[in-house]
Formats: structure tokens, sequence, C-alpha cells
């Protein structure tokens, strides 16, 4: 089809969102379909919990909402935020958590720092402090950047004040990085099927502490579809409140066991892997060439899951994913401000780091 740009060969496709799904995880959705009352679905939804639960690393219930990510995100808001949000600031999907609270007619101040960098718990401790905050938000990893928020000193920050509650986008993040969701104390964390779960776009799941359920059933404001309290009550029936996506479900049920297979600490490493190999890579490029090749985020604040690299002033990133395109691959253009002087190298989901080797040479090629 003229225009298509996916790559007919699996391990080309290294966007960071949607990510490249397995065959065989596209072929479980072909599965007839089943009625969303009865007790096909129930027992479709308790080995998905249990397959959830292992990924999220909660014994609280896992609500699975047929929606993007986004939706998520605004019944965080909706259902966790009484009136004032604190908003934690370092990038185009952090704004983005902060205008749908402000869509939400919430009160918000945005503590920003430069893309690509990442939020200082001290500097968020004095931030609470000076003002009277219900609710935080923060992106655990910046898709926009690479940038990786550091989540669990973040949480006890926020954890050791009374009454406010820690809003978690791990879109990018959950699935590819270490995610503590009960030792870590989060109120509400989300994540998408696009990402580092390698599933079809379509679904989005998160996990609400008991304060933060406790915040759903008394809001007045948080609407019908992404009513919380409606998740929890469906999901103790192993149902759910609104018609599921069923096709995706299936995707979700092959997805989880091979992740079982391969454990989330493999899961975690082997992302890890990817990373450090590409960056590595952009080191090695930068010392080669004697150009100004960097990695947008600081060491030690970078997600393992998607790197944005910044480009010598004398090339443009839009040029760069076109040449790349060329030659069968795809990666992804820098995003919003950083889109002429950056490219973003999704590594995550089931890719491996010999199709990322082979990815880094036509890049190398290309960059040359």
């Amino acid at each position: 089809m003229e225009g298509l740009t996916t790559p007919a060969e699996f391990g080309r496709f290294f966007l960071p969102g949607p990510t490249e799904v397995r065959p065989g995880i596209l072929r479980a959705q072909s599965r007839p379909v089943i009625g969303h009352r009865g007790p096909a679905i129930s027992e479709l939804f308790e080995e998905l919990q249990a397959g959830l639960k292992m990924v999220f690393l909660t014994q609280r219930p896992v609500l699975v909402s047929s929606s993007s990510a986004t939706g998520l995100m605004e019944a965080a808001v909706r259902n966790g935020a009484r009136r004032s949000v604190l908003a934690l600031v370092n990038g185009a999907f952090s704004a983005r958590f902060a205008h749908i609270a402000e869509s939400c007619g919430l009160e918000v101040d945005r503590l920003e720092v430069p893309w690509g960098s990442a939020h200082d718990p001290a500097e968020v401790e004095r931030a609470l402090g000076a003002g009277a905050y219900d609710a935080v938000t923060v992106v655990h990893s910046e898709t926009s950047t690479g940038a990786l928020n550091p989540l669990p000193e973040l949480a006890e920050v926020v954890g050791g004040r009374e009454d406010i509650v820690l809003l978690v986008d791990s879109v990018t993040g959950l699935g590819g990085t270490e995610v503590q969701t009960d030792a870590w104390g989060l109120d509400f964390v989300l994540t998408g099927s696009q990402k580092a779960l390698a599933l079809p776009p379509g679904l989005a799941f998160g996990v609400a502490s008991q304060e933060m359920m406790n915040r759903s059933r008394h809001a007045k404001a948080k609407g019908v579809y992404f009513d919380l309290a409606a998740f929890e009550d469906n999901l103790a029936r192993l149902q759910t409140p609104n018609t599921p996506a069923l096709t995706l479900l299936y995707a979700l049920q092959a997805q989880l066991r091979c992740i079982e297979t391969e454990t989330m600490e493999a899961r975690w490493a082997r992302h890890a892997a990817m990373a450090e190999r590409t960056w590595d890579w952009v080191k090695d490029l930068r010392e080669a060439s004697g150009r100004d090749f960097r990695v947008l985020a600081p060491e030690g604040a970078r997600s393992p899951t998607v790197t944005a690299v910044a480009l010598p002033d004398d090339l443009r990133g839009p040029a760069v994913v076109e040449a790349v395109r060329d030659r069968g691959w795809v990666i992804g253009g820098g995003y919003g401000k950083l889109k002429e002087g950056s490219i973003r190298i999704g590594h995550m989901g089931d890719h491996t780091v010999s199709e990322l080797d082979a990815l880094l040479d036509q890049l190398s090629e290309v960059l040359a």
C-alpha cells in the first residue's frame, strides 16, 4: 500500500510507540468472540489478573480499560485530585498530564525542569512545602526525551506528606524497567498496551491504592466511562463496566504467558542491555566522527526503553528518519520542540540486542 511505512520484516520497527508486535501475538486476536457478560469472560479475566499483577508487582486489582493510556491519565486526575495539583514537567508528555488536569477544571502549578532532565526529589519536597496540593502528577519515563524520573524517591517524598496522592504515567516505563507498585507506595500508576508490553494499541492498565479508591468513591466530577470505583466493583466479579476490546484481551493473554516465561527480571535486564548498547553507540559515533552526537538525557537519568539522540547542527531529524525509512527501517523523530534537532530510538517490547545492532549499523551508515 502506497505510503505504508511499516517494514514487512519483523525486527525493523523501532518507534518509541507503538512498538512492534510479534506475529504470534497478532494471530491470537483471530479467535472467535465470546460474550462479555458470561462465565467465559470471567475465566479469561481471572488469568489476566494474575499476569497483570505479576507485571505491576502488586496485590491490588489491575484495572483494564479499552482506551489509550490518555484515558487513564484523565481518570487519574478526575478520580484522584480534589482541587490543586502539582505537575512535574520535564517534557511533552508530562506537560500533557498537566494540561489534562487543567482541562478537568483543577488548579495546576507546574514544577518545570529542562527537557531531557529528571526531577530532583529535594526540589519536589520544597515545592510541596510551598503550596497546598492534594495530588502530584509525574511521568516515569518521558517518551519525548528519554529521561527517567527517580520514581521510588519521588514516591517517598509524596508519601511522607499527608493527604497527597501520587499519580504516575509509566507508559514507556512499566514492562521495560522496574516498577514496584506496592513496595513504592504508588497511589495510581498506569500504562498502555502499545509500549514495553509489545501489544497492539487500544488497552490501558492501571493500579489504584486504597486511598485512591476512597477518593474515587467520593469524587463528584469523575464522569462515567473512567469511574475507577466502577472498574473495581466490576472487577470483583471478573467483569468490566463497559464493553471490553475482546480481541485485544486475547493478545494480552498470549503476551502475559510469554512474559511469565521470560520473567520480569529478565525483561528489565534485556531492556537495560539494549539501552546501554544504544548509549555506547552514540558515544562511539561521537568519538569516531568528532561531531556533536549525544544522548539528550544525562547519565543516571536515562530511560531503558527509549533514547533521544541530539544531532549535530548540520543534521536534521526528519531527514535522518526518512533516510532510515528508505532502507526499510523505522525509528522515531524528535518530538515537539525537539523535532528538528533529534531522533528517538525505541528499544523496547520484544526486541533484542542483536536486532538493535542491525538497526544501529544502518543508522551509522546514514549518519556518516
